[in-house]
């Protein structure tokens, strides 16, 4: 035995109900019943469980990737500003200007590269990986030099 109950529902709502009923051939009460059956089952719970987790778990592995991605980009870094340092004489006072011209016109052929790197998609973290699992990068680079191709 049934019970009746009246509810109210915004009027789109409840056009999508009759909609559905028209489509399927059913009753509204059927199809609302079955909403509510399925909205209280323990069953609809664990599927959202099982959906948040499984979204919880792809943010946590691109959370660690960036994590990673950031710990190489700064001890790269690093390791880069130890090795200036250590192998980069101090310049006589006459110098400093002329060094300060090539310093901006190197920075300046640095960014175009980079510019046209990330407009490539190309990425040296990726490459980095590549390099430390045994996989042959793209294009070795040669020891000092900057990619032809990248001038």
């Amino acid at each position: 035995m049934k019970v009746r109950m009246n509810v109210y529902f915004d009027p789109s709502l409840l056009q999508r109900v009759e909609d559905l009923a028209a489509r399927k051939g059913l009753a509204k009460s059927a199809i609302i019943e079955a909403a509510a059956a399925s909205f209280l089952s323990p069953d609809a719970e664990d599927r959202r469980e099982a959906a948040f987790a499984r979204r919880l778990d792809r943010l946590t592995r691109q959370v660690e990737r960036l994590e990673r991605d950031t710990m190489i980009s700064a001890e790269a870094l690093a390791l880069f500003v130890r090795f200036w340092l250590t192998v980069t004489p101090p310049l006589p006072d006459s110098a400093q200007a002329a060094a300060k011209a090539k310093g901006a016109e190197r920075y300046q052929g640095f960014i175009e590269t980079l510019g046209r790197r990330i407009a490539k998609g190309q990425n040296v973290l990726r490459e980095v990986t590549m390099d430390i699992d045994g996989a042959p990068s793209a294009r070795p680079p040669s020891e000092g030099s900057v990619d032809q191709d990248e001038k």
